[in-house]
């Protein structure tokens, strides 16, 4: 199989996911896993009628930092036959600014939910967002495990297919990230919700049981770390002081057609 440009030039832009690819695809030498086909070679947005607006919840929960709820949307427009996607991931100070995608064809609120995370990990890790991105890629490229399941959209049970990874469980930089490394993304996409994307979920939850709970005294830690010294890193090795435990989902809620 090979990559289509369109998608490969967006992820390149946008996301850098498969950037390594790029040489590989060109001369139809590298495959193309199952979990990328899925997630960045498939016209999410194809059977849309244009204008629409996506509306997904997004929630954070989280014993680090204080959790939190908002909205995301996707507008997509109609312009001289190509579609326009506009993003507009989270409000106020949780606001991730995302850049306007013109002929899009794979869903964007995919890549706005993954280069979101990635800047998280940056910010609580101090790690570089090239590794985190390719984590990322290697994860989907060689080590997804993909299921199918079913999902209730507005009443109604549909088939879908999950796309799970971990991508730091193998790494063999975990040291630096310790506290991170079971983290795993789950991305569940159908044909059968608009826009293609159902729900994408990055959770962590340490193997001594910790889940993602309200402030807990891993905040303490946080607000008393040195400046310029990650949470994560600060609450290590302290008495009583639980490991991270943050979960945050994004789920497709609803649809609407605006007056044309």
């Amino acid at each position: 199989m090979k990559r289509p440009t369109h998608a490969l030039m967006a992820l390149s832009a946008s996301l850098a996911v498969l950037a390594p690819h790029a040489a590989g695809a060109q001369t139809g030498a590298v495959p193309v896993s199952q979990a990328e086909t899925l997630l960045f070679e498939t016209d999410h947005l194809a059977h849309l009628q244009t204008p629409v607006v996506l509306v997904y919840d997004f929630r954070k929960v989280s014993n680090v930092e204080q959790g939190f709820s908002d909205k995301v949307s996707l507008d997509m427009a109609s312009n001289q036959g190509k579609t326009n996607a506009t993003l507009h991931f989270l409000s106020g100070a949780h606001k991730h600014d995302v850049p306007a995608v013109e002929s899009a064809h794979g869903n964007p609120v995919l890549l706005g939910f993954l280069e979101r995370d990635i800047a998280e990990m940056k910010r609580l890790t101090g790690g570089s967002t090239a590794y985190f991105r390719k984590r990322i890629r290697m994860a989907l490229a060689e080590g997804a495990e993909v299921s199918k399941q079913t999902i209730t959209y507005q009443g109604k049970s549909l088939p879908a297919q999950a796309i799970r990874i971990q991508p730091y469980l193998d790494d063999p930089m975990h040291a630096r990230f310790e506290p991170y490394v079971h983290k795993t993304y789950v991305f569940i996409v159908s044909e059968q919700v608009p826009g293609g994307v159902y729900q994408l979920r990055s959770s962590l939850a340490n193997p001594d049981g910790t889940a993602a709970a309200a402030r807990t005294p891993a905040t303490a830690a946080a607000r008393d770390a040195p400046a310029g010294k990650p949470a994560a890193e600060a609450g290590q090795g302290k008495p009583g002081v639980a490991l991270p435990a943050i979960d945050e989902t994004l789920t497709l809620v609803s649809v609407a057609h605006p007056k044309r």
